[in-house]
């Protein structure tokens, strides 16, 4: 069996997601972007039971799906889902001292990250989680392209 194509190109692809969610957050570092990304991660997660979010994991890029899944305790109880408000403050919330996430990290993130896979595979897993999954990486545009995969 090849090499698996997000482990050849892991920095390329991982340059790209990162990039585009610098640029959706108007952000101006890797570290600002990194802090919101990971910090949108731990919110999704929070919401998972420990298989929802290894299969969630399993369609991601390899570098977001390590940050996905770095320093997840797995015994924690799925916590309620809540609206985009309220979970973007969550995310502010987190590394407090580190964090300049702004109020669109949610949405942003969504953009990049379906920018970085194949739409099929997330909704597939999405579908599976349930309606507030799906409602948490949507992204509402209004020309499609704009979400094409950046790497096939």
């Amino acid at each position: 069996m090849p090499m698996p194509w997000t482990y050849r190109h892991a920095s390329r692809e991982f340059r790209g997601f990162l990039d585009d969610a610098k640029e959706r957050m108007s952000l101006e570092s890797d570290n600002m972007t990194y802090t919101a990304v990971d910090a949108v991660f731990q919110v999704f997660r929070r919401r998972l039971t420990a298989q929802q979010g290894l299969d969630f994991a399993s369609v991601l890029p390899c570098v977001p799906r390590a940050i996905f899944v770095n320093d997840w305790q797995v015994e924690d109880p799925p916590a309620p889902f809540e609206d985009r408000v309220a979970m973007t403050s969550e995310a502010k919330r987190v590394r407090v001292n580190h964090n300049l996430t702004p109020d669109n990290a949610i949405e942003a993130t969504a953009w990049a990250l379906r920018r970085s896979l194949d739409h099929r595979e997330l909704d597939r897993v999405l579908n599976r989680i349930g309606p507030e999954a799906q409602a948490f990486w949507h992204v509402e545009v209004s020309d499609p392209s704009e979400l094409a995969q950046r790497f096939v």
